[in-house]
Parts: structure tokens; C-alpha cells; sequence
């Protein structure tokens, strides 16, 4: 396999929609792949090893599920069905697993479940750029920016280790982001969060504050004002993360399991309730199909699996 073909693979990885939610499963599985990759020099896992970091992965950066025991076991579902042109599954007799096999722990474990990527694709993160470069195309097509580091410290991604390399054709082939869209939300909410009011400058210039789709751009998310807020770092983090969600009344909810020790992070908590500040006169608010998206495949809600 070539790294273009690698890529276009990578680029073509079919979800699932789980209850209509985002699964971004496989592209975490892969992440955690290339991660193992840097560290060890290998692929091979058993899925006994690969279903508690993977499974968190999936928690961490994925929407939520109602059940506890599926959130332990979530690594199943990619560990089955990532594709088998990149990925090799076999039980402890050296039998291949069908791809329709049992998304279950219990099962995989019991069969000696073991996998690794094939050996032509495995040859392909040891090049110089190839990692960097799929783990680029797996980021900005299933995360969102204010997500990437948390997910590169998980999985042990280091940009700076792996090199930074741009792919022209990943690059022609990546919806870009429209230019104005920054100014025209800061400027929508009077370069002030919508969530708590700061409006930090440098002379005349803001700091601190961002753009924030409800909707990522990633998930076909448009960039216009109805799908943003201007937002100051930690709470663009926090949304981004599911820690803060918003009601349908445009209410600020706080993620159920979100906990804090200090003063600093139990000031989170007292934005529960709190509404939303309206943008200028003759701007629109985050627009409902947006504000559902951002409900249901990001802030995690009671039930979550979120570690």
C-alpha cells in the first residue's frame, strides 16, 4: 500500500451512526494505533490490552451512552469492523475474526481476539511525514481544533515528534474554513463570551476570545454567525469538550459528571442555568438545528460513559 492509498483509505472510513450520533470510533482506534506505533514500533494488541484506553478514548471524545456496561466495552466496535484492508483480526488459534462477528467484550476476549495493522500498511508510519500527515486528516475530519491537543496527549501524539507535514492533496481536498467568519461572531457578541462576559483586549486588540462553532466544522458545520459564539478560551474548550452544552432556551448546561476541587474550576458549575448573551440587534442567535446537533453528539448528558 502507498501513503496516498493509505490516506484515501483513512479518509474513506465508513461510521456508523449510533442512535443517529457521530461514532468516531475507528478514527480513535486508528489514533491509539499510531500512538502504539511511535512508542513501541508495532501495531500487534490483543483486544484484552486495547479495550480500556480505547474504550476511554471513544468516552472521552465521543458522544455519551446510556449504558455503563456498553461505555467499558465501546473499543468492541472498532476492534471488529475498522476496515479490513488496513486491519487484520484474528482469534488466539490464528483464525480470522469475520467482520460481522459479535461487537461484544466478553466474546473477544474469550476468543483470544488480536489485531494489528497489516503489514504493507504497517510499513507506512515508519516513513518520515506519513504519521503526521494521517493523524492531520483524521483530526480535522471528526474533531474539532479546541479537541486536538487533549486527543494528542492521549494517544501520544507529539506534532513536534512526529513532524509536521503537509499532503497537497489533503490539503485541496480539506473544506476550508470561510475567512470572515471569526470577525463577524466576535463582532456579533461585542467581542465579549456569551457564556461569562469577559472582554479582555491588548490595547485595541482582543485576547482570550474565540469563534466557536455549536455545530464543528468538521461535521459539515456552516461558518456563519447562527452556528457560533464568541467564546473565551476555556469555555470554547469546555464546550467543544461536552463539559458545557447548551438548552433549548439557550440556558448554559454543565456536564452531570464534570467535578472540580478548587474555587477556580467550581466556578464552571455556577453557569449552570445561566442564559446565553444575545448577539447584537440584527444578528442572529445559535439556531436551534445547531443548538440539537451540539446536544446530542457533544455535551455529555446524564448517562454518559465519560471517564
Amino acid at each position: 500500500m502507498t501513503r496516498d492509498e493509505l490516506m484515501r483509505r483513512l479518509a474513506a472510513l465508513r461510521q456508523a451512526q449510533v442512535g443517529g450520533r457521530r461514532a468516531p470510533h475507528k478514527p480513535l482506534l486508528v489514533l491509539w494505533l499510531l500512538g502504539r506505533f511511535a512508542a513501541t514500533g508495532r501495531t500487534h494488541v490483543s483486544y484484552d490490552e486495547a479495550e480500556e484506553p480505547v474504550s476511554r478514548l471513544i468516552n472521552d471524545f465521543g458522544p455519551t451512552v446510556k449504558s455503563p456496561g456498553r461505555a467499558r466495552e465501546r473499543a468492541a466496535m472498532p476492534f471488529v469492523h475498522l476496515e479490513r484492508a488496513l486491519w487484520d483480526v484474528r482469534d488466539r488459534e490464528g483464525r480470522e475474526i469475520a467482520s460481522d462477528a459479535a461487537e461484544r467484550g466478553g466474546p473477544l476476549r474469550a476468543r483470544g481476539a488480536h489485531g494489528r495493522l497489516r503489514p504493507d500498511v504497517e510499513l507506512l508510519p515508519a516513513r518520515p511525514g506519513v504519521p503526521e500527515q494521517a493523524v492531520r486528516l483524521l483530526m480535522d475530519q471528526h474533531f474539532t481544533p479546541a479537541l486536538e491537543p487533549a486527543i494528542r496527549e492521549a494517544v501520544g501524539l507529539d506534532p513536534a515528534v512526529l513532524g509536521g507535514v503537509a499532503d497537497l492533496a489533503v490539503e485541496r481536498g480539506r473544506r476550508k474554513r470561510r475567512a470572515g467568519f471569526t470577525e463577524e461572531v466576535l463582532a456579533a457578541y461585542a467581542y465579549a463570551c456569551a457564556f461569562c462576559g469577559f472582554d479582555g483586549a491588548l490595547g485595541r486588540h482582543p485576547v482570550g476570545l474565540e469563534a466557536a462553532h455549536v455545530r464543528w466544522h468538521s461535521q459539515d458545520g456552516p461558518d456563519e454567525v447562527a452556528n457560533g459564539l464568541a467564546l473565551c478560551a476555556l469555555h470554547h474548550t469546555l464546550f467543544d469538550a461536552g463539559v458545557l452544552g447548551l438548552r433549548p432556551d439557550l440556558r448554559i448546561q454543565v456536564s452531570p459528571v464534570y467535578v472540580a476541587r478548587s474555587e477556580a474550576g467550581r466556578a464552571v458549575d455556577a453557569l449552570r442555568g445561566r442564559p446565553v448573551a444575545a448577539p447584537r440587534p440584527g444578528r442572529p442567535g445559535p439556531a436551534p438545528v445547531h443548538v440539537e446537533w451540539h446536544a446530542r453528539q457533544v455535551y455529555k448528558g446524564a448517562g454518559t460513559g465519560a471517564a
